[in-house]
């Protein structure tokens, strides 16, 4: 499991949910099976993705395997073969579905050492919620069964240096990155100053997220029945740690 450095329906419902998924998942290719009962994306012939976590335990278990796997130069960068695109066009069943920032030295599936139809990926300058983002995270968690969200903030967060800077100063960022500032407003921590001050920001932020996600209706039913867990973390750049924010 990551580590903690804080301390170390009806037939409408379902005709619904089997559009959305053929939308997404595309249609089914001749010859490829999807077996959810064995939780695992299969083909003739062998080389399927293999079993799928399905507790929010074991998503995060997977997660913590990858990041030892990327910081540790070990990666696998599995998933990528011709046969896994082949299987992956009748649907997909990611495990785990993470919202992070848009920031370019932090890719999900890099950074968790996972392939195609690993992950769902939302992203967002600083990780800030819209009703898009908002829509984005609910299809995940309830139209494809996904038992772990996870808020990913890093060091060096540009657009939380930005709202720092904007809430101190008082000065208007261009265009809609304003918007963005104002929805980290909440989370900046004015105990800190300086450098300190946006890095404590970018912890707060992303528990800030986990929260607002973990309260909303649908999604808290599934935490309550112990379906999903929703959860903070941040990635260090120096070391390429992922750690959990309790």
């Amino acid at each position: 499991m990551l580590a903690n450095r804080d301390d170390v329906d009806g037939r409408a419902g379902t005709d619904r949910r089997t559009v959305l998924r053929a939308a997404v998942g595309g249609t089914a290719a001749a010859g490829a099976v999807l077996t959810f009962g064995g939780s695992a994306l299969a083909a003739p012939g062998g080389g399927g993705l293999g079993v799928r976590p399905e507790t929010p335990q074991a998503a995060l278990r997977e997660l913590a395997r990858g990041n030892q796997r990327w910081r540790s130069l070990r990666q696998r960068h599995p998933h990528e073969n011709r046969h896994i695109r082949q299987v992956l066009v009748s649907g997909q069943r990611p495990f785990a579905l993470i919202l992070g920032c848009i920031d370019s030295r932090v890719p999900p599936e890099l950074v968790f050492d996972q392939g195609l139809g690993d992950l769902m990926t939302v992203r967002s300058a600083g990780g800030v919620l819209d009703e898009a983002v908002l829509g984005s995270v609910a299809y995940g968690v309830l139209e494809l069964d996904i038992p772990l969200v996870l808020v990913l903030g890093h060091q060096s967060c540009g657009a939380v240096a930005a709202a720092v800077h904007a809430e101190e100063t008082g000065e208007k960022l261009p265009a809609h990155i304003q918007y963005v500032a104002e929805q980290i407003f909440p989370a900046i921590d004015h105990s800190q100053h300086g450098a300190a001050r946006v890095d404590a920001t970018v912890s707060a932020n992303a528990r800030r997220v986990r929260d607002a996600l973990a309260a909303e209706p649908d999604l808290a039913a599934r935490v309550a029945a112990g379906r999903l867990a929703v959860v903070a973390a941040r990635y260090e750049l120096r070391d390429q740690f992922v750690h959990r924010l309790g």
